[in-house]
């Protein structure tokens, strides 16, 4: 059996589109057939090499997805073919399998746990997640990492309760997830700071109370009159931006105010931060995942957020078929996705 996939044959440039030969499956492995896979900053870092060289290429993509079980490999248990499933780089329950290759012709393909750019998948036994059958698989994909990331910090890093106040830095799937998470949590008031219109407005049918056009208006003062001048209870960064990381850092109360650091800066960027401001009691922490234990938290999140159906839908601001890949990479590296999707039923 083959499949089309979307590949990383050489930092910066384009994905290349090549038919792989899927091998015959490992103990622990599964196949997918993809219904749709998200796009995030991970895969724009990985095409444009700020984490360093790449000792893997040529490599498939993608880490975030849903679909439908065609085969199960010896010693899986957690699904059956014909499950509809969730994909996730977050480690779950089942067996661990951390890299497969296919072949194009003779050239070898790396792949690690976990890819989604491709019609049909090899993933890991503990990368998938069984969700009900009659759950859309299009917003299900934003429960492999936007949701679970962006929803996670507010349920797990921050704990945030009915009444509490944030800030969230970039509006993109992480942030959006949050905001949406931070409103069924009961926060107020709800602050979205972005530098694009369209993102800002997606924020406040999530759920913001308030936005910030970051280029037009002066953050600083515009937070200290939402927070009257005491500072936010609980920011969080998924801008991915060294002066925006001190700027969420910069806004949180002195006395047990809770910065969490979503973002990725290229590798070797630092942040300045006083460390008076952590005497004082402001905490700053990064977040893996939000904290996310997949296989308990992915159905709790089909509950809340995907039994009103329209209610991720605000979150999904591009759809692209696996040959438009390329054009939404280009795109997410300007900011002008929410969250975008590759649809492998266009």
């Amino acid at each position: 059996m083959k499949t089309l996939a979307a590949i990383l044959v050489e930092l910066n440039r384009p994905l290349e589109f090549w038919e792989l030969e899927i091998p015959p499956l490992k103990r622990g492995q599964v196949l997918v057939e993809m219904a749709y896979s998200g796009l995030c900053h991970t895969q724009l870092n990985e095409w444009k090499g700020s984490k360093g060289a790449d000792p893997y290429l040529p490599h498939t993509l993608g880490h975030e997805g849903s679909g439908i079980v065609l085969e199960v490999g010896e010693g899986v248990t957690k699904v059956k073919p014909g499950d509809a499933v969730v994909l996730s780089w977050i480690k779950g329950l089942g067996i661990d399998v951390p890299n497969t290759t296919y072949k194009c012709q003779e050239k070898v393909v790396n792949s690690g746990a976990i890819s989604t750019f491709l019609h049909h998948a090899v993933i890991s036994e503990n990368r998938v997640i069984p969700i009900p059958a009659d759950v859309s698989l299009k917003e299900a994909a934003l429960l492999g990492c936007a949701i679970p990331t962006g929803a996670g910090v507010v349920f797990n890093d921050m704990q945030v309760k009915t009444g509490q106040s944030i800030a969230v830095f970039g509006v993109g799937g992480i942030g959006a997830s949050a905001i949406l998470a931070a409103r069924y949590a009961g926060a107020h008031p709800i602050v979205a700071i972005d530098v694009h219109e369209d993102k800002l407005e997606r924020a406040q049918l999530l759920g913001a109370t308030h936005i910030i056009h970051a280029i037009k208006e002066d953050v600083k003062g515009r937070l200290g009159e939402i927070f009257n001048g005491k500072g936010a209870d609980f920011a969080l960064e998924s801008a991915g931006r060294k002066e925006v990381m001190e700027a969420a850092f910069d806004c949180v109360r002195p006395s047990g105010g809770h910065c969490v650091l979503a973002g990725n800066l290229p590798k070797g960027e630092k942040i300045h931060i006083d460390p008076f401001e952590l005497i004082r009691g402001k905490k700053i922490v990064g977040t893996w995942g939000g904290g996310t234990q997949i296989d308990r938290d992915v159905n709790r999140y089909v509950d809340i957020f995907l039994r009103q159906a329209d209610l991720l839908k605000p979150m999904i601001s591009h759809e692209v078929p696996l040959v438009g890949v390329n054009e939404l990479l280009e795109l997410l590296h300007k900011g002008l996705i929410a969250r975008g999707l590759v649809s492998f039923e266009l």
